[in-house]
């Protein structure tokens, strides 16, 4: 599986570990509580759902009952599809929820990880949230090692632009700092965000000024939400 899809299914076992969900309802969570997908299509969201229901971590059940499913027959729709998490299908989230590879590290999925954060236990949280902190200290590294051998052939406007991506860098890695102290000290994310407030009327490291919000929704600072697709009756 490769790297993409290995994120997908693990932000799709996660939300239907809330509850079950129909295909679009599940797809609009995906838009918008999870940035990271944003640009992706129920193309990509259908052979996911199929795959998990045939290793039998999902089951397919259909959503209307009553009056509603007699309607949608009559009106000659198929009834939606809803997917339900089974007992294996919460185990494999489970051991997808403790990896702390360096996967877990990457941009993407460490996203789709804080996102399920409130589920995450404590010490896994804190290799995740180091880990990620050691990449980003490795990549700030190597770009102002490039910077500075760079910057003498550069035009005002690239180097603003290099300047600006190393400054996006750096406050991810202050917000990183900050939720590590807060994870040792055994603090309430709230307590955290309360602390960055205080003094400067912020919202804190953990939203306006980092990378990724702090409430789980995960988008990047002046991404607009993309606007509802129409409703799919076969899902």
């Amino acid at each position: 599986m490769g790297r993409r899809s290995g994120i997908l299914e693990f932000a799709v076992l996660g939300l239907l570990r809330e509850s079950p969900m129909h295909g679009y309802e599940l797809r609009k969570r995906l838009n918008t509580s999870l940035g990271v997908f944003r640009a992706f299509s129920y193309g990509t969201l259908y052979p996911c759902l199929k795959t998990l229901v045939a290793n039998g971590w999902l089951t397919e059940e259909t959503g209307d009952a009553g009056d509603d499913a007699l309607a949608a027959s009559l009106a000659g729709r198929r009834a939606k599809i809803v997917y339900r998490l089974t007992a294996e299908g919460k185990e494999r989230f489970e051991e997808l929820l403790s990896q702390t590879g360096p996967d877990a590290y990457e941009d993407e999925h460490f996203a789709a990880r804080f996102a399920f954060f409130g589920q995450t236990s404590r010490d896994v949280r804190m290799r995740v949230l180091e880990g990620r902190r050691s990449r980003l200290e490795e990549r700030l590294e190597k770009m102002r090692a490039s910077l500075a051998r760079t910057r003498e052939r550069l035009d005002d406007y690239t180097l603003e632009l290099q300047r600006h991506g190393m400054e996006s860098v750096e406050r991810e890695v202050r917000w990183l700092n900050e939720l590590i102290e807060s994870e040792r000290a055994g603090r309430d994310l709230r307590d955290t965000r309360a602390r960055g407030t205080g003094k400067t009327g912020e919202t804190g490291p953990a939203s306006r000024d980092s990378t990724y919000g702090a409430t789980g929704g995960l988008p990047r600072p002046g991404d607009a939400p993309r606007p509802d697709t129409p409703d799919d009756t076969t899902t």
